[in-house]
């Protein structure tokens, strides 16, 4: 009987932690999928979509967007935001990512920082980003972004 609850123990353990262990192929996976959203959020900007742009982010109140400004809340506030910021084509350039490090958190979650990138005839903008994603209804989506 000893043994049964060792098993069991053993087995609850290993089942509970196993998002924890690194799966090479699930990992790159996710690492892909999570690129191909960033780079049709490349293609949405750069032809002046910001809806579109929008896609990924988490379409709730409790997306967070932590900016120069502060701290935004809600998917529309932020769309709001950015039209603000970005009035037209002109203003919004060509947009480019760098991913300098993507970290798989777990099966459906992962963490991505790096540096975008503006190119305009209005002047050049730059900064980095920190992105949470998480796979939700097996959609990924950015729930937190802080760019500056």
């Amino acid at each position: 009987m000893k043994n049964s609850y060792r098993i069991f123990f053993v087995f609850f353990i290993v089942s509970c932690s196993s998002d924890l262990i690194p799966e090479p192929d699930r990992d790159q996976r996710i690492v892909s999928e999570i690129i191909a959203l960033m780079d049709q959020q490349e293609v949405c900007w750069n032809s002046g979509d910001l809806e579109c742009f929008m896609q990924p982010y988490w379409h709730d109140d409790s997306l967070m967007f932590v900016g120069k400004s502060g701290v935004t809340y809600g998917w529309q506030k932020t769309l709001e935001n950015y039209k603000k910021s970005y009035p037209d084509k002109n203003a919004m350039g060509e947009l480019q990512f760098t991913n300098i490090n993507i970290s798989v958190l777990s099966s459906s979650s992962c963490y991505v920082i790096g540096k975008w990138e503006l190119k305009r005839p209005i002047g050049d903008l730059s900064g980095h980003y920190t992105l949470l994603w998480i796979n939700k209804n097996n959609s990924w989506k950015i729930i937190s972004d802080h760019s500056s």
